[in-house]
């Protein structure tokens, strides 16, 4: 921990990162081989849209491992459908985890718009006994473990500078 950052020394709390990414269903367009003269032709069976949206929280306490929680969301682009994360997704996410891990959480998240929304700060005062949130700064992924990808399998996000 940092020296003079004692919120989850003194909880006895996990510090849980927490981010989403996204991807969509519908297929790459490329290019493939034919002879000349002949238009290739990719034939790609189902609809032409829909997206797979994921939240996860990665979550440390000294001594003990560390934990990946995460939370789907499947958007198939059906009439009254959302297409992605509203605060209470959020929210359930956050219960998810405190009942999970067994202690009080500090919470880091970046300043999605959703994150932002009264809702989540009312929940995290109603909370507050075992709920600290915190807001990353802007433009800061290397403050955040879970931008930096996995790990064990070597996937990383893309940083674009």
């Amino acid at each position: 921990m940092a020296t003079g950052k004692t919120t989850a020394d003194d909880l006895g709390a996990h510090i849980c990162f927490e981010d989403e990414t996204g991807q969509s269903l519908m297929p790459p367009r490329g290019r493939t081989w034919a002879r000349r003269g002949a238009c290739p032709t990719v034939r790609v069976s189902g609809r032409r849209r829909g997206r797979v949206s994921v939240a996860g929280a990665v979550c440390f306490r000294p001594g003990r491992r560390s934990r990946l929680l995460y939370r789907l969301h499947v958007y198939h682009g059906r009439k009254d459908e959302s297409k992605s994360f509203a605060w209470t997704d959020y929210r359930d996410l956050i219960v998810a985890a405190h009942q999970q891990l067994g202690t009080p959480i500090v919470w880091l998240w970046d300043n999605l718009s959703v994150h932002l929304r009264q809702e989540l700060f009312d929940f995290a005062a109603e909370n507050k006994k075992w709920l600290r949130i915190f807001q990353m700064p802007s433009y800061a992924p290397e403050l955040n473990p879970q931008e930096m990808g996995c790990p064990h399998c070597g996937l990383r996000r893309v940083v674009r500078s």
